[in-house]
């Protein structure tokens, strides 16, 4: 199953691409610019050993070299217009949006879309015939990249069709990281506004660490 990620040439695009393809899964890397996707690709590639292939595209070309899935991974700013240029191309594939739509020059607060969550907008804009599940809104992009350690939190997983999040939530686990429904896109405006508390707390000169993430913790554990 080969996966396009759009906005693979940003750095949480880059790390979901050397951690699925790492895990065996074919990535494509999607941009405006074919050739800076394709320069990424190689990038990446160099990185990684006994990996599946990262491949680089124009957004449209990595969209339909995807089996099934299509990770949304650009800035906030550039969401709904991407989804318009690819939209087309979407029915019959799960679009899973990992954006969070942060506030303009200050990541510690969010600022949602009138749709609630950047997860719901995208559900709005493409309709019922593209499921889209939101989900990776909380884990560091830093995290995602080094490679020599394992992704240090869990994952929450949303959307309106249990189909999708289980296939989802299977892709997740593949990175040796623990997924969970979460329920229904509405609770996108709950997952995605945590992350500006994570990164408050990440910068914040009081916490004696960076790049923290969220866990589900069983009871006594």
């Amino acid at each position: 199953m080969s996966i396009a990620i759009l906005g693979g040439t940003g750095p949480q695009g880059r790390g979901l691409a050397l951690r699925l393809a790492r895990a065996g899964t074919p990535v494509v890397i999607g941009s405006r610019d074919a050739g800076r996707a394709r320069a990424a690709a190689d990038e990446l590639n160099a990185r990684l050993e006994n990996a599946a292939a990262i491949g680089g595209d124009d957004l449209r070309g990595a969209v339909a070299a995807a089996d099934e899935m299509v990770i949304l991974a650009v800035p906030y700013a550039a969401h709904d217009a991407t989804l318009e240029a690819i939209r087309d191309l979407l029915p019959g594939k799960i679009l899973v949006d990992i954006v969070v739509p942060l506030a303009d020059g200050d990541p510690k607060r969010v600022d949602m879309p009138a749709a609630g969550s950047a997860t719901e907008a995208a559900q709005a804009l493409l309709g019922d015939a593209v499921p889209v599940v939101g989900a990776l809104h909380n884990v560091s992009a830093v995290t995602l990249n080094d490679l020599d350690h394992p992704i240090n939190c869990d994952v929450l997983v949303c959307g309106n069709d249990l189909a999708a999040k289980e296939k989802v939530i299977e892709l997740v686990r593949r990175l040796d990281v623990a997924a969970y429904n979460a329920g229904p896109a509405v609770n996108a405006r709950c997952i995605e506004a945590i992350t500006p508390i994570l990164i408050r707390l990440n910068i914040s000169k009081k916490v004696p660490f960076t790049h923290a993430g969220l866990r589900i913790w069983a009871p006594g554990a």
